[in-house]
C-alpha cells in the first residue's frame, strides 16, 4: 500500500485535505483519509475508522446506523481537527452485492449475523492492517479513537498504537434498526447504550 494523491477537500463539515492509499496507482478501491483541520501527530488525534457503508453513508439506509455515525464523527472531527480514515470493507467485508442479500435473508427473520453466516461468511471479516498502514504513514502513535467496536481497539493497540481514550460514537436507534443494533451490542459485543 501506497499514498496515492493528497489534495485540500472544502466539505460541508469544513475543509479537510483527502488523501488516497491503495495498491496500485489506478486502485479503484482506494482507503480514504480526510484530515480536517491542521492534525498535529505529535499530540493524541481523534481518528475515527469508518468502515465503508454505500447504503447508509451514501442512500440514508435506516437498516443500520452508519451514515449518521459519518456524520456525527465528521463534525467532531472537524471541531478537533482529527482524521477520518474511510476504510473500503464494505459489509464488514463482505461487499456490496452479498450485503444486499444479507439484508434480503434479514427481512426472512436472520439477524445480521447469522445472515452473513447463511452466506457462507464469518460475522465480520473486517482488518485492520491498512488503517495502520496509513496512521503510520501521518506520523500518529497516540489516538483518541471514536468507535463502539471493542475490535477496533484491540486491533490497533495490536499495531503499537497507544490509545488513550475511547469516545463513543452513538446515533439514535430508530424501529428499523434497532435489531441490528441488538445484535452488534449481544452477539458482537459493540459497547451500545440502547434505550428498548
Amino acid at each position: 500500500m501506497k499514498l496515492l494523491i493528497s489534495t485540500a477537500l472544502p466539505t460541508r463539515w469544513g475543509p479537510a485535505e483527502i488523501s488516497a492509499y491503495g495498491e496500485r496507482e489506478n486502485d479503484e478501491s482506494p482507503y480514504l483519509c480526510l484530515a480536517f483541520g491542521q492534525v498535529d501527530p505529535s499530540k493524541p488525534v481523534m481518528v475515527r475508522v469508518h468502515s465503508e457503508c454505500f447504503t447508509g453513508d451514501v442512500f440514508g439506509s435506516r437498516k443500520c446506523e452508519c451514515g449518521d455515525q459519518l456524520d456525527m464523527s465528521c463534525k467532531q472531527l472537524a471541531i478537533e481537527s482529527g482524521v477520518l480514515i474511510y476504510a473500503r470493507q464494505e459489509g464488514r467485508g463482505i461487499g456490496l452485492v452479498n450485503k444486499l442479500k444479507a439484508y434480503k435473508l434479514q427481512d426472512q427473520g436472520l439477524d445480521t449475523a447469522q445472515a452473513n453466516e447463511q452466506l457462507g461468511f464469518p460475522i465480520d471479516m473486517r482488518t485492520y492492517e491498512k488503517v495502520a498502514f496509513i496512521l503510520k504513514d501521518m506520523g500518529i502513535k497516540d489516538i483518541r479513537l471514536m468507535t463502539n467496536n471493542p475490535d477496533k481497539l484491540e486491533a490497533l493497540e495490536e499495531a503499537g498504537f497507544n490509545i488513550v481514550e475511547r469516545i463513543p460514537v452513538q446515533a439514535e436507534s430508530c424501529t428499523f434498526n434497532m435489531a441490528y443494533l441488538r445484535t452488534k451490542r449481544d452477539v458482537m459485543g459493540h459497547l451500545l447504550d440502547l434505550e428498548e
